[in-house]
């Protein structure tokens, strides 16, 4: 792109850029190409250093506005009125560039005040399509309300009016096509290289890192010559790191903590994995990592303080961005509980995870086999029975069971083969050329 030096873009994102990563990833494939990159969204956590560090992107940050009082209805039309005018505001104020990407959800107002903002400067408009505003509005409205059909005409309306559309997979390529007229190119999400597997000694140092905000995976009350020598997992070992034998296992799951990802699924599989661990006395104790911010999780905690376990713990670690890879490459095993409100998107979660190299469980819906080959690289399931003995199987005789270290390995090696394609990569072979014309 060397002709393209001094060519601009600017990166909608109607919600927390912290929590997008996908958009910051394009952010940087945009920037890394040599363009000029605005970032216009809200910043309610901190985005990646990366991000922060690169000298071709600025963030132009959005001002929410909370309204907690009123008609429900009232309420929406109030905040969409507010976004429309900032979001307009924060579009023309920052000037002219070549490309705006947007990312849909959420649809309104964005899609047509970005539209708006592309007809009057001339600036080419591209739709990255997460999912489907108006199937996320449906799990909390009526089938027949007003808002999911103004919502549904959006989306049809500026995707057909934009001149380039990205999506997440196949299965969508096809629904945008069959229904709307919507030609779209799949962009698969994948791993940054920030997540790959990593080395004992670097799991070692992390967890004498997390130990010191996490009790939980160092030592009881080690003593001062033991505090850089072991931890719950890892021991110093002459010179060398080693894994202990009598390690916890460590189950990792990223959740939203909303109603579209049922977090009361694992923990029925908790409870039913500290059952049978008094009744077989072949499990490992489960230290179980979650991570995540949403409206339900101080619900779900308060649940999880309630249930008073011996040989289940539940971590919910607030990790810097830089950590979180780390804590992925860590575990033994991850659970996903996404479900897609349209059944046309993939998690990113599981992505991130395959690049670090950990086997997932994830809850089964229409298009995952476009991620997921059943018992090959990762499982899937359906309810919390499933989910459990899934995990009972996996955890059997940890870690010293020879016939599940074998299927471990064997799915390990196909994520070996899942991560020669990264995010980078993928980029410039599918977007790239749309930020060339």
């Amino acid at each position: 792109m060397a002709e393209n030096l001094q060519k601009s873009a600017k990166v909608v994102v109607l919600g927390d850029i912290g929590r997008s990563p996908r958009m910051q990833y394009h952010a940087l494939s945009l920037a890394n190409n040599g363009l000029q990159v605005n970032i216009i969204a809200y910043v309610d956590s901190q985005p990646l250093t990366e991000i922060l560090e690169n000298p071709n992107i600025i963030i132009t940050k959005l001002k929410p506005l909370v309204i907690e009082k009123g008609p429900k209805l009232l309420q929406y039309a109030l905040k969409a009125l507010w976004q429309s005018i900032s979001l307009l505001l924060a579009l023309f104020i920052t000037g002219k560039n070549d490309y705006l990407l947007c990312q849909n959800p959420p649809a309104v107002p964005t899609l047509p005040v970005c539209r708006f903002y592309c007809l009057v400067t001339k600036t080419k408009f591209i739709i990255d399509w997460h999912n489907y505003a108006y199937s996320i509005m449906a799990l909390s409205l009526p089938s027949k309300h007003p808002l999911l059909r103004i919502s549904k005409s959006i989306e049809r309306c500026f995707g057909q009016s934009s001149n380039h559309n990205l999506c997440v997979t196949y299965a969508m390529k096809a629904d945008l096509l069959e229904n709307w007229n919507i030609v779209a190119t799949v962009l698969y999400d994948r791993p940054p290289k920030i997540f790959h597997p990593i080395t004992i000694e670097e799991k070692h140092d992390f967890f004498k890192k997390i130990g010191q905000h996490y009790p939980q995976f160092v030592k009881d009350k080690p003593s001062d010559s033991e505090c850089d020598a072991t931890t719950v997992f890892t021991q110093l070992v002459g010179n060398s790191v080693v894994l202990r034998a009598d390690r916890p296992g460590i189950l990792f799951s990223s959740t939203s903590w909303t109603p579209d990802e049922d977090f009361g699924i694992l923990m029925e599989a908790l409870q039913v994995y500290e059952t049978t661990y008094n009744f077989t006395k072949r499990l490992p104790k489960l230290i179980c990592v979650i991570t995540g911010k949403g409206p339900m999780k101080q619900h779900y905690i308060e649940e999880l303080e309630s249930k008073r376990w011996q040989h289940v713990t539940v971590v919910t670690p607030w990790l810097e961005a830089v950590d979180y890879p780390t804590m992925v490459a860590s575990a033994d095993l991850g659970v996903c509980l996404h479900t897609s409100s349209s059944g046309l998107d993939l998690p990113m979660k599981v992505v991130d995870m395959f690049g670090a190299g950990l086997p997932v469980c994830a809850f089964d819906f229409k298009c995952l086999n476009e991620l997921i080959e059943n018992g090959k690289n990762g499982y899937t399931f359906k309810n919390s029975d499933e989910l459990s003995k899934l995990i009972v199987s996996w955890f059997e005789d940890f870690p010293n069971n020879k016939k599940q270290n074998i299927i471990a390995e064997k799915m390990k090696t196909e994520l070996v083969k899942f991560q020669e394609s990264r995010w980078e990569d993928n980029w410039n072979v599918r977007a790239k050329k749309f930020f060339e014309s």
